[in-house]
């Protein structure tokens, strides 16, 4: 899955805070916001602004509210320290006490706004797009990691990226538990065009960490995938007929530090996985099992902290 390296990134910022946007925002670009709520939070603001002036204060050019108490989301403009026309959104997909991840996609005459992989609303420009240069977060929030990912020109859409269609072909068993080791049945095993997103923090003193996709009714492991922390390597193999095959670990550099969080997406193309970390390629890994149907279940296991799995 080749989407572009981010320009930019912020890591576990202090609240409040605010950040420069490298060369502005431009149609077709996105920003990730991975973060979680507190239990008792009544609420918190994401803010595209037109500087960063706290006297007199800068245009907001797109104010992404969620208020809990009477559970919707505000959006709104201001214009020389003026409010314009609230636009209320009745929908809330955020959990007190729950991680989430924000997607906003930058269009031509929108802002489009994704959490957790569903399309939540759009909120068209009241503000030239050009005098937009800050993002400022507030409120009760924990934020982990921003990302502001160049203008999508690769093999997956932004579209495809922000999970705008719905979820309803999900093939993830449900479940919230995030314990170790994570065991979860594909309900129909796997096909072209499936996507596995894994979400977590890895242990300060981690040594390595497993993503394994089993074959049904046997010991065979379709996609073994192996970040080894002391080694610095990334292994892929696949284990078949009670034996492992011949490693793959050429990687240009490491993409996996100890104490930081990442976000590993898996698209299983119908020749091979391609796989990307942080948004950023990595690898391809050729099929070493064919019937990818008989692919049924996904295990993950090691030294970290599982925050989020997701497929579809």
């Amino acid at each position: 899955m080749s989407v572009k390296k981010p320009k930019q990134t912020v890591l576990s910022p202090t609240i409040p805070f605010a950040v420069t946007i490298l060369g502005g925002l431009h149609p077709g670009e996105m920003v990730l916001i991975q973060g979680s709520v507190p239990s008792d939070v009544d609420r918190f603001q994401v803010d595209f602004t037109c500087g960063s002036s706290i006297k007199p204060r800068a245009d907001v050019a797109f104010h992404f509210n969620p208020r809990f108490k009477k559970s919707h989301i505000v959006c709104n403009t201001m214009q020389q320290e003026q409010w314009g026309k609230e636009e209320i959104h009745y929908l809330m997909p955020f959990g007190k006490g729950s991680g989430f991840e924000i997607i906003v996609l930058v269009e031509k005459d929108v802002y489009k706004v994704a959490v957790n992989g569903a399309h939540v609303l759009e909120y068209k420009h009241r503000i030239d797009l050009g005098k937009v240069d800050t993002l400022a977060i507030s409120g009760k929030v924990h934020i982990q990691a921003v990302g502001f990912i160049p203008s999508t020109s690769s093999d997956v859409s932004p579209a495809a990226v922000m999970g705008l269609s719905t979820q309803a072909n999900a093939v993830l068993s449900e479940s919230g538990d995030m314990s170790l080791p994570f065991r979860r049945k594909l309900l129909k095993g796997l096909s072209p065009g499936h996507t596995i997103t894994v979400k977590g923090r890895i242990s300060a003193f981690s040594h390595s960490f497993s993503i394994n996709l089993h074959v049904g009714k046997s010991e065979d492991i379709a996609l073994h995938l192996n970040p080894r922390l002391k080694a610095g390597l990334f292994v892929r193999n696949s284990y078949l007929s009670e034996c492992w095959g011949p490693e793959e670990h050429n990687l240009a550099s490491f993409p996996f530090t100890p104490g930081e969080y990442f976000e590993m997406i898996v698209l299983c193309e119908a020749q091979q996985f391609k796989v990307a970390v942080n948004g950023v390629h990595q690898f391809s890994y050729k099929h070493r099992v064919q019937d990818l149907k008989r692919v049924d279940e996904l295990e993950i296991m090691g030294d970290l902290e599982l925050m989020d799995v997701k497929m579809w």
